[in-house]
């Protein structure tokens, strides 16, 4: 195996595999049930590979599936090198690589480098080791203010609500960033990185293709701890402004993805992307630079609303960040963490012809793009009963917000009641609507006017049409609330109308479109390729 040293970063690879590939996110919790407890599971991922492999995806993300209470659903871990028993043991995980690979799939697996569970065994010696120890130095410990040190040690809250500090018996104070559940680690402390490398060998060595990192923008926590700016829009899912946000975003993140980029390399033909919600695209550009991450999230077209000009910007902005690091550019429309887009785009018939559209437009964009596990089914968010809910954010914000488990409903395969196919169980870990039994995998495939048949189309033109090379786009005049691209170097062009007419196509021979044409004229709310 050559080491770090002799590789020279794979960024100048133009090859490497990941540069144009489609990932599928893989939320493990809701995706099949193997085993009937109600819970997804990765024998539940392996026996589904076929589909996978069908619809046209190149590689898998899969949530955290490690040793964890579940304060988060797999995001406090506990032991970062094995399987919880709720999704199975090693053993299913290498059976899960196996199988992918026969079916031309990479897998790629999350990372939580920012936090561990307050379960770990690490954490556990902090708490009985009491202040000052070397113990402790692995998580942030402070002193209190105060008379009597009942202040917390500054003024951050917690992305999940609440204050970001939690004091224990001894009248000190630890640091979390999410959870109390989730003590943040100090990367002051040299064990902190050897333990996140023997974490990347752990995994690499076991076959992964790559990781993404949970909070990329996270870690590095500045010198002195200062407050943050009482101007500051603060939240999950929010762009991270370093100079009114301390909490994210410090220069010294850089060093730790370098660290991680020099593990990756010893591995050729790995990748690791970032979670890296950072406004600025300069900023946020220093993540994607040759000796750092390969890709980095850019939440910009995910945020746009279904509009035109804030479409464009957002590509634009996408576009522009990357280029002076020659990395692609990484586009996404849902995840985990927020609003499905068929939801946000308006629900029902509306949201669900918006997103054909603006999915049209995703893939037609050069780099790499991630679809979420269900949007190729339409699925919208659920509006789950207060009894049901389970996302940390409903109760640490008192009842007030409803979190994200609206977004991560299992999903539904076949049949016409719930659960649908996706678990012998009777009752899921969330609950899954009746209205879903029109919105099956088994209802959809053989639909061609379906949400699953025309991702399967899309998918397969973006993978076999020259049309699609390039890494550069070419703007047209468009009326307003429209806009048409063209692909340098392939030719593709892709229209958009977002206004409330219907507009005229530009010159071309449509290759597919998200909705039905009415002869020469883009309809409203409607996306087409053209050749």
């Amino acid at each position: 195996m050559r080491r770090s040293s002799d590789l020279q970063p794979e960024i100048a690879d133009e090859s490497a595999w990941w540069r144009d590939a489609v990932f599928y996110q893989v939320y493990v919790r809701s995706f099949a049930d193997a085993n009937g407890d109600g819970v997804g599971d990765l024998d539940g991922i392996r026996s589904r590979l076929g589909y996978l492999e069908l619809l046209g995806v190149d590689a898998l993300w899969l949530t955290p599936f490690f040793t964890s209470p579940m304060a988060d659903h797999g995001y406090d871990v506990a032991d970062p090198r094995d399987v919880d028993p709720l999704f199975g043991d090693l053993a299913a995980f290498d059976r899960l690589v196996t199988e992918a690979r026969a079916h031309n799939l990479k897998v790629t697996i999350d990372l939580v480098p920012n936090h561990t569970s307050d379960r770990h065994a690490w954490f556990q010696a902090a708490l009985r080791a009491g202040p000052g120890s070397v113990e402790r130095d692995r998580f942030i410990f402070r002193d209190g203010g105060g008379f009597d040190g009942s202040v917390p040690p500054n003024n951050w809250s917690s992305q999940f609500g609440g204050p970001a500090w939690t004091r224990v018996p001894d009248g000190q104070w630890y640091l979390h960033l999410f959870a109390p559940e989730q003590p943040d680690l100090n990367w002051d402390n040299p064990e902190v990185a050897a333990d996140l490398a023997r974490t990347l060998r752990f995994w690499l060595d076991r076959g992964v293709d790559g990781f993404r990192i949970d909070v990329a923008h996270g870690m590095a926590k500045p010198y002195g701890l200062p407050n943050i700016d009482p101007r500051v829009e603060l939240g999950a899912g929010v762009m991270h402004d370093n100079a009114l946000d301390p909490r994210f975003d410090n220069d010294g993140v850089h060093e730790i993805h370098r660290m991680i980029r020099k593990v990756i390399d010893e591995y050729p033909g790995r990748m690791a992307v970032g979670e890296v919600w950072v406004a600025d695209d300069e900023r946020y550009a220093r993540y994607l630079r040759p000796d750092e991450l390969h890709l980095g999230f850019n939440f910009r077209l995910l945020e746009a609303p279904f509009d035109a000009d804030a479409v464009r910007s957002a590509v634009e902005h996408g576009l522009g960040a990357v280029r002076s690091v020659g990395a692609p550019a990484t586009w996404t429309l849902s995840n985990h963490d927020v609003p499905r887009h068929v939801t946000r785009y308006g629900g029902g018939d509306l949201g669900a012809r918006r997103a054909r559209a603006m999915a049209l437009v995703e893939l037609a964009l050069p780099g790499v793009v991630y679809l979420y596990n269900g949007e190729e089914l339409g699925l919208p968010d659920v509006e789950l009963p207060e009894w049901a809910l389970q996302d940390p954010i409903w109760l640490r914000s008192g009842r007030t917000l409803r979190g994200r488990d609206g977004c991560r409903v299992p999903l539904p395969w076949e049949g016409d009641t719930p659960p649908f196919g996706f678990s012998e169980a009777v009752t899921t870990w969330l609950p899954q609507p009746n209205e879903w039994a029109g919105l099956t995998a088994e209802s959809q495939l053989e639909d061609p006017e379906s949400m699953l048949s025309f991702y399967r189309h899309a998918l397969e033109l973006r993978k076999s049409q020259p049309a699609f090379e390039g890494d550069e786009l070419e703007w047209y005049g468009a009326p307003p609330g429209c806009f048409a691209f063209r692909r340098k170097g392939g030719g593709l062009i892709c229209a958009l109308n977002t206004s409330g007419g219907p507009v005229p196509l530009p010159p071309g021979e449509i290759l597919l479109a998200s909705g039905p044409m009415d002869g020469n004229q883009l309809p409203p709310d409607t996306a087409v390729w053209l050749v």
